[in-house]
């Protein structure tokens, strides 16, 4: 186990919410071996293909990754997960707070100026169009 992957509590926690392994096709990597390896990415930064080893292939890791975020797997486990730590007490709710009552914006947000309006060309209304050789106009045959 590297440093930062999850501990046996955190995987008790985790692994009742997650999907059941190899409903389709083939065997399915390990559900704990693949969530660490996606947990070392987001805290390291480095490229899919950069993952150590240890973690398996790293196709394998980003395409459960990609998966799971596409189909609500992460959103649902996370929800489940809360839901689990609020009944055991484990979330103190009056430190949660959303106030956007002030919401800074740039300097510039404010009375920037805009683009003049375009000046048509001499000789033409706006909104026509010159005629050209193909078109009707004079000398067509």
């Amino acid at each position: 186990m590297g440093r930062g992957d999850l501990t046996n509590a955190e995987w008790a926690r985790l692994e009742p919410h997650l999907p059941v392994v190899g409903l389709r096709g083939g065997r399915w990597s390990d559900h704990r071996r693949v969530i660490d390896g996606i947990l070392f990415r987001v805290r390291t930064g480095v490229p899919w293909r950069d993952l150590p080893e240890r973690y398996g292939s790293w196709k394998t890791v980003y395409e459960r990754h990609r998966r799971w975020s596409a189909d609500g797997t992460w959103d649902r486990i996370l929800q489940a997960v809360q839901a689990d730590a609020d009944l055991a007490g484990r979330i103190d709710w009056s430190m949660v707070s959303v106030d956007s009552t002030s919401c800074r914006a740039h300097q510039h947000a404010a009375g920037a100026r805009r683009k003049a309006p375009r000046v048509p060309k001499k000789g033409r209304r706006p909104g026509t169009i010159a005629p050209t050789r193909d078109s009707d106009g004079p000398g067509a045959v």
